[in-house]
Parts: structure tokens; sequence; C-alpha cells
């Protein structure tokens, strides 16, 4: 057989559905090869909207998600997408084509070192230089990619190598479980967390990526321990769980609100430093820090830990439940109090237009519960992490690793393909929607029926924010958009623009019940961001 059937061959091996990508030159034998597969190509419109994909797609199956792209601009197209899997720690395995290696040694066509370009992005990337190393590189990629803490791997698969014929089969899939956490470690975790006055946990998205959700709140409401979760951790703990705080990260006083202040011990349970900052809840350094986690913690001057419980999340905290004395379990309630008294107090605002309040009321109403959200990055993410509610992990799916703008309708396609039976929302302010807007064609000519919101501001909203918080004025930040819903009936989709505040909750449940696309363009009142800084402090989150 070719190379690339056997490289093909080795990527159903991994039990890979999906690849999405856009056929190249480069990757032509590829390409041809995938006509003879039960995997299935995903052909988007953009190369950043493949890896976008793959990144969510990822991150919502734990299984690595797929993604191609020619060589030279094809493959500089996948980099933010790959790098926002990376940082956000979902597992990821991007492939590009290349030139032949008879002229990657010199100054040539639409050649650059794609392994040298991808390697601080990922966690592994490596050239095919022979059809012998094929059956190794592939499944050391996605050994790489889904073991803790999972993220991303390159491939670069030069043609020549590609058609050259090969007699080999891909190697068994044996992907590598965590250890058992050491028994020395849970006995002086136990004591240390026995005999605290105030412990606090912090769980970040590593509960979710190790499927321990169901634990935590076991080991909160048995320990009477109250628990705050990071925006990516969202639905780790159930909102209406007893123990539950709700989400930190964006603004000052949550040091405050959620009772870090008043901590003697924080245990820190997947918990993920790229995405919430450690000098922003322990800035006095004097807190008793336990870390539980299956990797060992980061170096960090706010993060010394005393002891870190390392392994199998789930069996740890089983375990440690066993071991520790419970609390009384008064939970600090500050923040979740405020929260839940800040949704209602909008949920019947009529007010146009639309408060970010009502939007995610409405939004929360008329979705069920265990339907996905796909958050885009900007002013509405902020409201967004803060107070959609969920009750179930990976449900509102946020980036606050790399934080890319544009990840939420490529994103929200990936995510109805992963689970076809749940209703699925692209959440997104109107600038992040038109950086991969052109995948509404995808999703179209692939039926794959999503809803796409969109907060119109007319503005880069986050960043405004900041401007007049920070300066008093703003810079350079506003544009004019097209007409979204001209634009979402260019494509044979339905588009629909709220008018009054009353139509937003029946719009809402009229997309979530049609089988095709639907653009709701929804402009939204963000004088309500200066009012929170007012109230809660300085945004804390870097974007």
């Amino acid at each position: 057989m070719k190379a690339a059937e056997l490289f093909v061959k080795a990527l159903e091996n991994e039990d890979v559905k999906y690849i999405f990508g856009i056929p190249g030159e480069e990757n032509l034998d590829v390409m041809d090869a995938l006509l003879d597969s039960p995997i299935q190509f995903i052909t988007t419109r953009h190369e950043q909207g493949a890896a976008f994909m793959a990144d969510v797609y990822g991150r919502l199956t734990g299984k690595a998600g797929v993604c191609i792209a020619t060589l030279g601009p094809g493959a500089t197209n996948l980099i933010t997408g790959v790098a926002d899997a990376n940082m956000d720690h979902a597992p990821l395995i991007a492939i590009a084509g290349q030139a032949s290696t008879r002229r990657l040694h010199k100054e040539s066509h639409q050649v650059l070192d794609l392994e040298a370009m991808f390697l601080p992005v990922t966690k592994y990337a490596t050239r095919i230089v022979s059809p012998e190393v094929i059956p190794e590189i592939v499944r050391k990629a996605f050994k790489v990619a889904q073991t803790e803490k999972t993220g991303a791997c390159f491939i670069e698969f030069p043609e020549n190598i590609a058609e050259m014929e090969i007699n080999d089969k891909p190697l068994r899939v044996k992907n590598a479980t965590p250890p058992e956490p050491a028994a020395e470690h849970l006995e002086r975790a136990a004591e240390i967390i026995s005999n605290a006055q105030n412990p606090i946990i912090l769980a970040g998205n590593g509960v979710v990526r190790s499927h321990a959700a169901k634990a935590l709140a076991d080991f909160a409401e048995q320990l009477g321990i109250p628990v705050a979760n990071t925006f990516m951790a969202k639905g780790v703990i159930p909102f209406r769980h007893p123990m539950s705080l709700g989400s930190v990260g964006l603004q000052s006083n949550d040091y405050v609100n959620t009772g870090f202040a008043n901590a003697d011990v924080i245990i820190c349970v997947g918990y993920d430093m790229v995405e919430y900052h450690p000098y922003l809840w322990h800035p006095t350094r004097d807190r008793t820090l336990i870390h539980i986690d299956t990797t060992h913690a980061e170096v960090d001057a706010y993060y010394s830990v005393v002891v870190g419980v390392i392994g199998n999340i789930n069996h740890s905290l089983n375990r440690l439940a066993a071991l520790t004395s419970p609390h009384k379990g008064q939970a600090m309630r500050t923040l979740r109090d405020s929260l839940i008294k800040e949704m209602n107090q909008h949920r019947d605002d009529t007010e146009f237009p639309v408060k970010p309040q009502k939007i995610i009321w409405d939004l929360r109403t008329a979705m069920d519960l265990e339907d996905i959200v796909i958050c885009d990055v900007g002013a509405h993410k902020m409201w967004m992490s803060r107070m959609f509610r969920c009750e179930y992990p990976n449900t509102c799916i946020i980036s606050n690793g790399f934080a890319s703008m544009g990840i939420a309708v490529p994103g929200a396609i990936a995510a109805k393909l992963a689970y076809p039976h749940r209703k699925v929302v692209a959440v997104t302010g109107d600038a992040g929607f038109l950086m991969n807007s052109q995948e509404i064609e995808t999703a179209m000519r692939l039926n794959i029926p999503i809803v796409i919101l969109i907060w119109n501001d007319a503005s880069y909203g986050l960043i405004e924010w900041k401007q007049q918080n920070q300066f008093g004025r703003t810079s350079h930040v506003t544009f004019t958009n097209p007409d979204f819903v001209q634009y979402a009936q260019s494509f044979g989709a339905v588009g629909v623009r709220i008018e009054r505040t009353d139509d937003l909750m029946p719009e809402l449940q009229a997309a979530l019940a049609r089988d095709t696309v639907t653009v709701i363009d929804c402009p939204v009142d963000y004088r309500e961001n200066l009012k929170l800084t007012e109230q809660l402090g300085q945004l804390t989150s870097p974007s």
C-alpha cells in the first residue's frame, strides 16, 4: 500500500471518526486514501475553523480531534486553533502536507519548517521522514495528545513520502492511565484538611477531563467543604449543589466573595494555572495549598504546595474522603447568593437593547440542562462565565487558556457532531462571529443544525470595557456590521433580529426547535459592564 494509506489506517486504528480540514496539493494522497476509509472528512471553509472544530471535539469527547491542511499558508492558518487546544488542554492532532523532502533544504515555493513552527504550540511535533515510521509516529502523537495534561500534537507529512510503497500495519492502541495516589500523601492531606478551620476547594478543568465531577461533588458534600470552579470547569459541581460557590476568575473581589480570603487551607483539584493565576486568589502567599491532580504542580511563587496527591483524581478524592473528618459545611455564599440575586433581578427586564443578564436568563431558560453552549471570547464571555448556570460539566465550553476569538461557530459544529441529540448554541460577539462566520456554509452543507446568538454592540466590547475602566475613554474599538439577517439568509440559514426584549425568549425557543442553522442578531446593552466593575472591583480575567 501507499504510505498515505497506511497513515489513514493508523488514524482508523485510533478510532478517528472525523477529520476537519481543507484538501491541498501536498496532501493529495492522504485525501485520496480517505475515500476508501470510514472516517468522515469535514471540508471546512478555513483552516482555522478546522482547527477549532478539532479543538472542541477533543475537549468534549476526550479523544483527539483531528485537523488537516496543506503546506505553507494552509498550515499557518491552523496554528491559532492548535495553540488554543494546547493551552486549553484539549487533545488534538494537527496534520499538514509538506513539499518533497528533496526541496526542504533550500528556499522553495510555500515551504516553511512546519515542525519547528508548531513545536512551541504543541506537546509533540514531528516530520514523517520515511514510511516505516508512520505506525510509531501516529501512535505516539495520539498517546501524547490524550495523556494528561492533554494537548495538541503535530505531524508534517511530505508529499513524496506519502506516495511511497510500504507493507506494514498500525500499532496496538494502549493509552496511558494515571497512577494510583501515594498512601502517605493521602494521609498527610487528610490530616491537614481534617484540622483546617476554613477549607475551600478550587476545582479546575482537569476534573472534567478526568471524569471526576461526581467524585468531587460527593467529596465536597461528605466533608462539608465549599467549591469554587474556574470558568473552564463550569458544571463540574452542579450550581444547585449545596457546596457550590459558583464560577470565579472575573473580578478582583472574587478573592473575598468566595471565601479565599478567609480560607486557611485551599484544596486545588484538577486546577490549570493557565486560566486563573494563583496571585489572584492567593495574593498573601501564606495559605496551606493541597494539589490534587494527575500531574505534578507547576512551579509558581504564589502556588507553593504543601502536599501533592498525584494520580487518578476519582480515586484520590474517594480515598481522601474516607480518611478525612467532615466539616460543618457552612459554605461562604456571598458570590453565589449575589449571582442568584442578579439573575433574578433581571429575569423580567424589558429594557432595550437587552441587558446581558436578561440574555443569559432567557438562554438558560430556553435550553435543556444537558444542551451545550460554545462561548466565544469577548465581553459576553465575562457574563456567561459568571452567570450562565451549569448543572453538568462540558455544557458550557469556554476557552480561557489561550482564549482565542472565533471559536464559537466552528466549535458549535463540532459539538453537534459529537453530541447530535443535544441542542447546541454558539454564543458570540459580533467581532468573534465574523472571524469564522464562513463556517455557516459548512453547517448548512452538512445539515448540522446549530443556533448562533450574536451579542451585537458594534464594538470590540471587552477592550472597550477595559479602556473605559482604565483611561475613561475608548480607542479604535468601534466598527460597523453587515445586516446579519440577510447575511444568514445568503447561506440559506434563518436570520432573526431581536427588536424588542420580549421577543428574545420565543425566538430562542423557535431557533432551538428548527432543523437548520439560525442566526439571532441581539443588540446588547453593555452599559452594564461598568456597573459590574464598580460593584465588584477590577476585571482580573485576562480576556
